[in-house]
């Protein structure tokens, strides 16, 4: 049963419908349920965007210091009594 609403529609969505509307020859109301019924049985997709990037930076890590050994890294930072 179809069902009457009202919606405002952005000026670029009215824009890309009404370019299909033209490209197709289909009305509106079949342009937008058309539209629709494809955004809405898609699979969720995110805004695209660019991906995601680590830059590492070098630390400076200063000397003496073993990466090897996290828990005597910690008593030389902490010292002997760290819990």
């Amino acid at each position: 049963m179809p069902t009457r609403k009202t919606v405002t529609l952005d000026d670029d969505v009215r824009t890309k419908l009404e370019a299909e509307m033209k490209k197709s020859g289909k009305s509106f109301k079949e342009t937008i349920n058309e539209t629709l019924r494809v955004g809405l049985l898609s699979p969720q997709k995110g805004i695209s965007s660019k991906p995601f990037k680590v830059r590492p930076k070098a630390m400076g890590l200063k000397p003496g210091y073993n990466l090897d050994k996290p828990w005597d890294l910690i008593e030389q930072v902490e010292g002997p009594d760290y819990k």
